[in-house]
């Protein structure tokens, strides 16, 4: 299983990413483990969504920065309204 997800920090910074190890994901972006969210945490978990194939996962991702800043991004927020913080 592969998931689809969005960050944000405290700025209102979001970031998009896809993972087979959701849970792992999100703590390497708090440990300062990854490139573009290094120093810029605490990330929280604002939108997931599960694939079962990789390449889907992946065109999905790229399909929501596509939105990224846009409508269709915002819709996509305030439709999941999770709410989950590591």
């Amino acid at each position: 299983m592969y998931f689809v997800y969005i960050i944000e920090n405290k700025e209102g910074r979001h970031y998009v990413g896809y993972t087979s190890n959701l849970v792992q994901r999100i703590k390497d972006h708090n440990s300062n483990k990854g490139r573009w969210t290094k120093k810029k945490g605490p990330w929280r978990l604002v939108y997931q969504e599960a694939r079962s194939i990789k390449e889907e996962a992946y065109s999905r991702e790229q399909q929501i920065k596509r939105y990224k800043g846009g409508r269709a991004f915002k819709i996509l927020l305030n439709k999941s309204a999770i709410q989950i913080s590591f």
